[in-house]
């Protein structure tokens, strides 16, 4: 007789305390097989495939795309196991019942080398056992659109996020009647948002208002300001809820200098015409900053408010900004300190590939310990970061620009840059944050201090 499990949303790390579903992956009346994803879901911090630990046949599936589940809450229901003889169609099995569980949580730890290919079992077919005394619940007829609706509504269009599909499929969008602002003509989110609040625009009025009602202190109370009502959740909520945290515990505060950035860029472009792999800019600034924290160990570490200790850290792991369709992520660059610039860059560039795609992983975003934010990408010259809790201190990084600077004794066109460094005033006053700050300083302006420190 076949056990029907219930597999639960698990833990996805990091104090996560729910997630969204975005899609669903398996239909009731599926098999699967352990470790296969089920769900995927959208979390404050990376969309995520969900395996099931169970293998079986899929009697239930709870939570609807684009409804938010917390931690521990039903997903599906797995009858594990063969019936009686006699019973219904066997369910295939990969290997024996296993009602404890994988205990894997996500893609790439799985104990199965590959999921197997899923088979769809007739509805009179599939195992309903009872649980605990009781019969298993009806599975719930899944209230989606037919996939010809959702074509008809979204059409093959130049959208790459699932988020942005749902978006236009909730709200009777069609995306073929948009212009993409992305590159290649690619439609943001921003796009449908736009669209939205313009299909919601009243017209100008063309004949008299009525008399205005009369107002009562009742519906005084219930009227709400007009306006457009964005929900603060996701990574969004995520990101304000991390930025608050930082003003609210971390005494930070700020200093900058302007940099001589034309020494820093040739011995780029030196060193791309070389051949071999290219070398961005930002694996260049990493380069620096983790050769900093190695003179001033200070400003990579965190503050253990509980035991009134200052942690310092001896590794660097190195966060950077990404903005992204879904909003601002921070990838980490882990083990820093121990990457040349080749293998710096290379890493940059898939996590920042992985973050416009929206394939980060919670791991890809967490345990960072020092923060590198080039805003200047925005083309902007200043800015007074906030300092990524639980992290010590953030380095910004402005546009690099023509302008005039006195060099050699005269004044010349150089490349210029200004820098600036958020800290947390608990690890260190300011001369140890301005003795980071200037070293940083003079190896973007003489590219050989770095060498002559290595």
């Amino acid at each position: 007789m076949a056990q029907v499990l219930e597999f639960k949303l698990p833990d996805l790390g990091e104090g996560l305390t729910e997630a969204e579903i975005v899609r669903w992956l398996v239909e009731v009346g599926d098999v699967v097989a352990v470790d296969q994803p089920v769900v995927e879901v959208e979390t404050a911090k990376a969309m995520v495939d969900v395996p099931c630990p169970y293998a079986g046949v899929v009697t239930a599936r709870y939570g609807e795309e684009g409804s938010e589940l917390p931690v521990g809450a039903p997903l599906i229901t797995v009858a594990v196991g063969a019936p009686a003889s006699g019973g219904p169609a066997e369910v295939p099995q990969t290997e024996a019942p296993r009602a404890e569980g994988s205990g894997n949580v996500l893609v790439g730890y799985g104990t199965s080398d590959a999921p197997a290919r899923r088979r769809r079992v007739r509805r009179e077919q599939q195992v309903l056992t009872p649980v605990n005394g009781r019969p298993a619940p009806e599975a719930p007829e899944a209230s989606q659109p037919a996939p010809e609706a959702r074509r008809a509504v979204e059409g093959p269009v130049a959208v790459i996020s699932p988020l942005v599909r749902r978006l236009a499929r909730e709200n009777g969008l069609d995306l073929r009647a948009l212009t993409g602002s992305g590159p290649d003509g690619l439609i943001l989110r921003a796009d449908v948002e736009d669209a939205l609040r313009t299909a919601a625009t009243p017209a100008p009025a063309t004949t008299a208002a009525p008399p205005a009602p009369v107002t009562t202190a009742a519906t005084a109370t219930a009227a709400a300001p007009a306006g457009t009502r964005v929900p603060l959740k996701g990574v969004r909520g995520a990101v304000a809820d991390k930025l608050s945290r930082s003003r609210t515990e971390i005494p930070d505060a700020t200093c900058w200098v302007d940099a001589d950035a034309t020494e820093l860029m040739r011995a780029r472009t030196a060193m791309n015409a070389a051949g071999g792999p290219k070398i961005s800019l930002i694996a260049l600034l990493a380069r620096i900053c983790t050769a900093a924290l190695v003179r001033f160990p200070e400003l990579n570490s965190t503050v253990d408010t509980a035991a009134r200790e200052i942690v310092r850290l001896d590794a660097v792991h190195l966060g950077f900004a990404a903005q992204t369709e879904r909003g601002l992520v921070v990838p980490v660059v882990k083990d820093a300190h121990g990457r040349d610039a080749e293998a710096l860059s290379a890493e940059f560039a898939r996590l920042t590939e992985a973050a416009r795609t929206g394939s980060l992983t919670p791991a890809e975003l967490t345990g960072g310990t020092f923060t590198l934010n080039n805003y200047g990408v925005f083309g902007v010259d200043g800015s007074t970061p906030i300092i990524n809790h639980p992290e010590a201190a953030m380095l910004g990084v402005g546009r690099i620009v023509p302008k005039p600077w006195v060099h050699e004794g005269e004044l010349a066109v150089r490349q210029v840059v200004q820098l600036s460094l958020t800290f947390d005033h608990r690890v260190c006053d300011g001369g140890t944050a301005g003795g980071f700050l200037r070293y940083v300083a003079d190896c973007v302006e003489q590219p050989a201090v770095l060498l002559r420190t290595l």
